[in-house]
């Protein structure tokens, strides 16, 4: 199995060395601070653009394609634990600043929110790295304000400016406790492509990707 490119481990060592998995406590605070931010608790809305939009894992009462302005989706965030590991990391998407992002939003019901919002905050805030915000996307019956998990870019899980050939080499070569990195990227644009959300990046990349590991296999 061919290593990542030296350039690319290099900008991991930062996360790599200062990663660290947020407690109960830190999740409870940061969940609640972002429900007490949300005045209109009859109607919530959750923000889909990665992973999200093939295995949501929550309950909802509707889903509408939408668009959210001012972020684009990226593999801006290096992945230690869910898709790699400290000594082989991967990247999982992250909202970054600049552009508009194509993607779902999700209308919860309105009982046992709490409850629905700790899985959720366990499975989208094992760290710090993203910061909830609830934003206004458009859709074609309206706009809506949807919780958004963007990217803390002045995280230290935060990665800007890697090629698509080093981006390629950490994703093939990356696995972790929620499995291969191929898969994650593959899977979501399949998901993008089935819903009809156009991302002509990430439909390129994952050709490649896949590309990348057929000729490994041969």
């Amino acid at each position: 199995m061919k290593p990542p490119l030296p350039t690319a481990l290099h900008k991991a060592i930062e996360h790599i060395q200062k990663f660290r998995l947020w407690t109960e406590e830190e999740r409870e605070i940061s969940m609640l601070q972002t429900l007490a931010e949300h005045t209109a608790h009859d109607e919530i809305w959750v923000f889909g653009y990665g992973s999200l939009i093939w295995r949501p894992e929550f309950p909802f009462q509707e889903d509408r394609l939408a668009t959210l302005h001012g972020y684009h989706r990226s593999l801006c965030l290096w992945s230690s634990v869910n898709r790699g590991t400290p000594e082989q990391p991967g990247l999982v998407f992250g909202l970054d600043e600049g552009g508009i992002c194509e993607g779902k939003v999700y209308k919860l019901p309105p009982t046992n929110i709490h409850e629905q919002f700790r899985k959720l905050w366990k499975r989208e805030m094992p760290s710090g790295a993203y910061l909830p915000k609830w934003l206004p996307c458009d859709t074609t019956a309206g706009s809506v304000t949807a919780l958004a998990f963007v990217m803390d870019t002045e995280s230290h899980a935060y990665v800007q400016g890697l090629s698509r050939d080093e981006t390629i080499d950490i994703v093939v070569n990356a696995i972790g406790n929620s499995g291969p990195c191929p898969e994650y990227v593959i899977e979501t644009a399949n998901a993008l492509a089935q819903a009809s959300i156009k991302d002509e990046d990430l439909f390129q990349l994952a050709e490649l990707i896949k590309h990348r590991i057929n000729n490994q296999q041969t």
